[in-house]
């Protein structure tokens, strides 16, 4: 099984505008409403991929009972622990030119909510695999994540980083499986600018230093890196209409997890990886199957460098 944790949910309501005047009334062209959360948006593709997934964290109100309600008629399996708080609401605006995100705050959360949330890592299976993905309720504590963690290790599971910053470095010597930094948040980890693979590859190779297993440097429509112990590979980035951006990278890490779970192919896992997050670039909600399998034939891997060499 692989659980995603989303400890920071929310209902997303999306609004389309030709253009947006502020201190004015604007009059949307239309609106979506959605399940948002990158854990939640991993759950959503590796159900999409028949992947066994199941997604933890809290839900609370008419906002949460609404995601829950969501990915059961998705297909996606949930086991949230349910708090008295509101889940948040996020407003996303969309123009011609641009998206904007407008983001609620986190839950409020009692002590009996998080033991029982925390309870729910007992059940865990060495051959199961925790993806922790994106912010932390303030209610929580900055060490969440590392509790979380030994949990894992002391059940003998596997766990996947999505987060940034210096939360990802700080947990990176309890040996995450995969990380996946986009360009701009290995830049900001390092304090340096990034433009060419060459000047990628050493940090990315770093990241291994520090613990990470497997890492995953994406760079939209440049392509990607992965970095193992033994290579680094490039995947091309594959010229579409970009239709939506929101969750590309939540879609690539399931993509790599869907495929490395059942069959441990590193080069498979990637060239999933990249067919999902592009997939789901190229749709305005989540791609069909068939159009991720169209993808990933045209998906082209090179290995460019070996041990450092």
């Amino acid at each position: 099984m692989i659980y995603t944790v989303t400890l920071n949910p929310a209902l997303d309501y999306f609004m389309n505008y030709e253009k947006i005047s502020l201190g004015e009334v604007n009059r949307t062209s239309q609106t979506q409403v959605s399940a948002g959360g990158k854990g939640i948006m991993e759950s959503r593709m590796l159900s999409l991929m028949e992947s066994p997934t199941t997604a933890l964290g809290f839900l609370g109100g008419f906002s949460g009972e609404y995601i829950r309600t969501f990915l059961n008629e998705h297909g996606v399996l949930s086991d949230f622990t349910p708090i008295d708080s509101l889940t948040r609401i996020n407003v996303k605006l969309k123009t011609e030119d641009e998206e904007t995100s407008l983001d609620a705050a986190g839950p409020i959360l009692k002590e009996s909510d998080i033991q029982a949330f925390i309870q729910k890592f007992e059940n865990l299976k060495p051959d199961d695999i925790v993806v922790f993905a994106g912010t932390i309720p303030k209610a929580l504590g900055e060490d969440f994540y590392e509790r979380l963690i030994e949990k894992v290790k002391i059940k003998r599971a596997s766990f996947v980083l999505d987060i940034d910053g210096q939360k990802l470095l700080k947990s990176l010597k309890s040996h995450p499986l995969l990380i996946k930094p986009n360009r701009e948040e290995l830049e900001a980890i390092f304090n340096t600018s990034l433009k060419t693979n060459e000047e990628i590859i050493p940090f990315g190779k770093k990241l291994l230093d520090m613990g990470a297993q497997y890492a995953i440097v994406s760079m939209a429509g440049d392509g990607a890196l992965l970095f193992s112990r033994d290579a680094v590979y490039f995947a091309e980035g594959i010229k579409g209409e970009l239709k939506n951006s929101i969750g590309a990278g939540d879609s690539t890490v399931a993509g790599f997890l869907a495929e490395y779970h059942e069959t441990k192919d590193l080069l498979k896992a990637f060239r999933q990886a990249i067919a999902c997050g592009t997939a789901k670039a190229f749709s305005k909600d989540m791609p069909t199957r068939e159009f991720v399998n169209e993808i990933y034939k045209k998906v082209e891997i090179k290995e460019i460098s070996i041990n450092g060499n």
